[in-house]
């Protein structure tokens, strides 16, 4: 797809609006030719990028001279539905709803989808957004027309999500939820480490507080030994409570995959087992990315400084524990959310060599590797 970014000397940004949770910016840019719409990343750079309206008479072919000079593209006049062009647009009357998983957003006009720059949008790839102004296809934008069917519930569903989350009560009602499924399954809590990106703590099961201006809010909850268990389990309470952006790239029933909490069991202190989650727990959303069953995780800082003990340099992402060494591991199947099943991901520690054995060779080898090696899924010293 053509580099469509803004000229320093013409284009004006008419609305900028970061996602949720801070890892994604969509901008409109116009100048008195066209307008078009920008996905980027917080450092700025641009993933995906959608024409959305001429302003004046379309050229018969695509501008190359407007391209190439890094200015707001303008479509050809048999790709718009309007070649003689149409009013500029009003800021005060857009709206930008951001998908529930945020990595991709929709442009409103007056209320009604004007733009649409979903996830799997990608300039790299030559993918671009959908436009309602569009026309079929062009290297510029899709047409909206063509995928409102699949899209426009989408951007319903996103609202009424949004809707939900900043209403009172809602997070803590999803607390509670995640709360009782741990009780049943793990049995009383101990401590409560509550919105983990602020390194906040309770020493009990908390009274739920407002979320915090960036999503997602993610706490952790201790399940300390019993007569059963003679280890501690951590648990996150709080990624499930929006689905995980990508999925959708990979999977074609997104919704048996979109939903996680993590959980570690350990013998560790638990306020040092405890401090893995901050890296963790909001990462899909910060990187754009998911977690499945079987990925490995870097470390991104130096292997002293890892919570989980010096010799280690990453995690293995487990769904089913009893593949390694241990006692039984406890279901913690049953869980949902958004008519959506909630998976429990156990973490596991690797070393370096580990990890890329598993990147080369693929999980499945990693964990007989490490089964053979007689690695329990219970994290101690």
């Amino acid at each position: 797809m053509p580099v469509l970014r803004r000229s320093p000397q013409e284009a004006r940004v008419l609305l900028s609006d970061t996602s949720p949770y801070g890892s994604r910016v969509l901008d409109l840019e116009c100048d008195h030719v066209a307008t078009a719409a920008y996905l980027r990343r917080s450092d700025g750079s641009t993933v995906a990028a959608a024409w959305v309206a001429n302003h004046q008479n379309a050229p018969y072919h695509a501008d190359l001279a407007r391209l190439n000079a890094g200015l707001v593209p303008a479509m050809p006049a048999g790709r718009t539905k309007h070649p003689k062009g149409r009013p500029a647009l009003d800021a005060r009357s857009l709206e930008v709803v951001w998908f529930e998983e945020g990595d991709g957003a929709a442009l409103l006009e007056g209320g009604q989808p004007l733009c649409v720059v979903p996830g799997w949008s990608d300039m790299d790839r030559g993918v671009p957004g959908y436009s309602r102004e569009a026309i079929g296809r062009s290297p510029l934008a899709f047409a909206l027309d063509d995928e409102i069917e699949h899209l426009g519930p989408r951007i319903l569903q996103a609202q009424a999500f949004w809707d939900w989350r900043r209403g009172h009560g809602a997070w803590e009602g999803f607390q509670q939820g995640v709360l009782g499924h741990l009780l049943a399954r793990l049995g009383p809590g101990g401590y409560y480490w509550h919105d983990i990106g602020r390194q906040g703590r309770t020493n009990a099961e908390p009274p739920a507080a407002a979320a915090p201006a960036t999503q997602p809010l993610v706490g952790v909850s201790e399940r300390p030994p019993r007569d059963d268990r003679t280890y501690n389990l951590l648990s996150t309470v709080g990624m499930s409570c929006q689905r995980m952006p990508t999925v959708e790239l990979y999977e074609d029933n997104v919704g048996e995959h979109a939903r996680i909490e993590l959980v570690v069991a350990t013998t560790l202190p638990s306020q040092r087992a405890g401090s893995i989650f901050p890296w963790l727990a909001q990462y899909p959303w910060r990187a754009v990315t998911s977690f499945a069953p079987g990925d490995n995780v870097k470390w991104y800082h130096q292997a002293q400084t890892f919570p989980l003990g010096p010799r280690w340099e990453g995690v293995l992402l487990l769904d089913d524990p009893n593949r390694l060494e241990g006692p039984n591991a406890p279901d913690m199947a049953g869980f949902s959310f958004g008519g959506d099943p909630v998976q429990w991901l156990w973490l596991v520690p690797i070393t370096e060599a580990e990890r890329q054995f598993g990147k080369e060779e693929g999980p499945d080898a990693l964990i007989e590797r490490l089964a053979g090696e007689g690695r329990s899924w219970v994290v101690g010293d």
